[in-house]
């Protein structure tokens, strides 16, 4: 099983983070978190990495059924979605599998809940060109 599910888009890594936001927003997730894994090791490290950023995306009803479900589940939220722009040039998103994160836990409830949330991010997935 795959611990992610991604697809190279056909568009500039500025309007990947723009369309995967939105369509994030549709699927009701919104971005808690932006983390610019470049800018990071630039500063820390004065290393040059191509554009990377992590968007910590979060549905609030889903993640209060999680949390209700399993009170340890928070180690894995919010679900984190890459934007990344690789060095040929290809812009790629990619999500986190909740559905293999959370089979490690082993609480049936909680498979329900990540089938739900993956149904999401594959839509989120086919909304972008």
């Amino acid at each position: 099983m795959n611990y992610f599910i991604a697809k190279d888009v056909k568009m500039s890594y500025e309007a990947a983070l723009a369309a995967v936001t939105d369509a994030l927003k549709a699927e009701g997730f919104g971005v808690l978190t932006e983390i610019d894994v470049a800018q990071t090791l630039k500063a820390k490290l004065d290393v040059d990495f191509p554009k990377y950023k992590i968007l910590g995306a979060c549905n609030p009803p889903l993640a209060l059924k999680a949390l209700s479900a399993e009170n340890q589940i928070g180690v894995l939220l919010p679900c984190n979605v890459v934007v990344q722009e690789h060095a040929d040039g290809r812009v790629e998103v990619s999500a986190m599998d909740p559905v293999g994160a959370m089979a490690m836990v082993g609480n049936a409830k909680l498979d329900e809940i990540a089938q739900d949330v993956r149904a999401r991010l594959e839509r989120v997935m086919g909304k972008l060109a």
